[in-house]
């Protein structure tokens, strides 16, 4: 089994992985990347990528159905799964084939198969159409294996009534009902994608908010949009049992929703979406020197360092939070930090995440909770979306700008966006966080009209009882923490 010397190897092809083989390409070092199912990884395949495209789907269907509003005469929607899958595959497969020649262009070798430790620095593939080969590293070995749906074995997944995530990408029905355990990130944008296909859904959220961590008036405010659009969410509520039953399932939840009675229900479908766990079991860490911690984690430094010299982690192995952006950036740092830059490090203020609903939900930096957990007198700025002029134009009314502030040195501390389009909007918040700016700084700053971003803007002014477009309220003592 001959060995064979690299620079780099890169466990891993998801974002993470990518970037860093990538990055190592453009710096001149040779490296290989390996994989056991898809360049690209979870997210191109099976999470952000496909999601986004069923979500556009539904975005559009909803207008379509709201086409009156507008005075346009069109004929209600209908879904025609096989044709929604194959423009999400399509989609999915632009993407991947993206990144094969970003590999090609910058000299990186993938390989299919799966990869462990069999030294510090070196591994062995054992390679999908059969056979193995071992590599060494002389710059470094960059761990980006990701994470996967955390099973329920109480709820034994079966691909087809009881699902996980990456049951539900594949649309191979589209349920008349659906259960949906979990009100986390995931949970949230399945539930909209089979509402908008025309699922009567129900979301079972075992804590008393749905996107748990999330400033609690955002995701109130989410909530209250969900229900609007049909969505059940039952919160502080769990589900006791779930078994198949004939062609669908039956569940038995107990909670607040229920007023503390067991209630049953059954549903066409159960979603199970209560979270992501790392994925090392297959790597023999042990050869390599590393453990991982209770939680399943790598621990790394700022520059993504592991405790064993030339060994790096990234990405969902590494711990929270689980996002693909962050992994992009980790991998990018420990490719460099390989190369030989000893100044380049993971230090981002704050990093923003993103849920796509209808509307989207973006939050970057501190919730007004945290903040005055923190110690901090907080100032808030608020602005309706039902106050913005463009929204109108657009038919779209349900949505909130949060700003969270420090009352005494006005500095920006946490924007929070329910809108349309929030995931471009929230860049904002990110470079001000990182830019040290104030609130009156972004007030001050002229956005243009009529747009969206100016609900930034108002909603800075509005912290200071400016707001031209909405009635500001009455100033307010600060409020700090305790």
């Amino acid at each position: 089994m001959a060995d064979t010397q690299v620079d780099a190897i890169i466990i891993g092809a998801g974002p993470g992985g990518y970037h860093a083989a990538i990055r190592l390409g453009q710096l001149g070092k040779s490296v290989v990347c390996f994989d056991r199912d898809e360049v690209g990884g979870v997210c191109l395949n099976w999470g952000c990528i496909p999601t986004k495209a069923l979500l556009h789907v539904g975005e559009v269907a909803r207008h379509i159905r709201e086409a009156d509003k507008l005075g346009l005469k069109v004929a209600p929607p209908s879904v025609e799964r096989e044709g929604v899958a194959k423009f999400t595959a399509d989609v999915v497969s632009a993407n991947v084939k993206g990144v094969e020649t970003l590999f090609k262009a910058n000299n990186v070798k993938f390989a299919y198969g799966e990869a462990s430790f069999s030294g510090p620095k070196s591994v062995t593939l054992k390679k999908r159409d059969g056979g193995s080969e071992t590599y060494t590293a002389n710059g470094g070995v960059v761990i980006a294996t990701g994470s996967a749906p955390v099973e329920v074995k109480a709820w034994p997944r079966d691909g087809e009534f009881i699902i996980n995530s990456d049951d539900a990408i594949k649309l191979r029905k589209i349920p008349k009902s659906l259960l949906v355990i979990g009100g986390g990130v995931i949970g949230l944008e399945f539930a909209t994608v089979y509402t908008r296909l025309g699922a009567k859904v129900l979301v079972v959220e075992m804590l008393p908010q749905i996107l748990t961590g999330t400033d609690l008036e955002i995701s109130r405010t989410l909530g209250r949009i969900l229900k609007k659009q049909g969505v059940e969410i039952a919160l502080s509520t769990s589900v006791k049992s779930l078994a198949r039953k004939g062609d669908g399932v039956t569940a038995t939840i107990n909670g607040e929703f229920t007023q503390g009675k067991d209630e049953t229900r059954e549903f066409e479908m159960a979603l199970v979406a209560v979270g992501r766990r790392p994925v090392t079991e297959a790597l023999n860490l042990k050869a390599a020197g590393l453990a991982t911690d209770e939680k399943g984690f790598i621990a790394v430094d700022a520059q993504r360092r592991t405790k064993v010299a030339g060994i790096f982690a990234i990405g969902d192995v590494t711990g929270m939070p689980l996002l693909a952006h962050k992994a992009m950036k980790e991998g990018e740092v420990a490719a460099e930090v390989i190369a030989g830059d000893r100044s380049s490090a993971y230090d981002p203020v704050a990093v923003p995440n993103c849920i796509y609903t209808d509307p989207e939900v973006a939050t970057v930096g501190l919730s007004e909770e945290e903040a005055k957990r923190e110690g901090h007198e907080v100032r808030i700025g608020k602005f309706p979306l039902i106050a913005s002029g463009r929204a109108r134009t657009m038919n779209e009314f349900d949505g909130l700008i949060k700003l969270v502030g420090d009352a005494k040195s006005d500095l920006l501390l946490g924007m929070h966006i329910v809108a349309p389009q929030a995931e471009s909007l929230i860049g904002e918040g990110v470079i001000a966080l990182e830019m040290g700016a104030t609130l009156e700084d972004i007030g001050l700053s002229i956005h243009p009209h009529p747009t969206l971003t100016e609900a930034i803007m108002e909603a800075a002014e509005a912290a200071h009882g400016k707001a031209i477009d909405i009635v500001n309220p009455k100033p307010k003592a600060p409020v700090a923490a305790g």
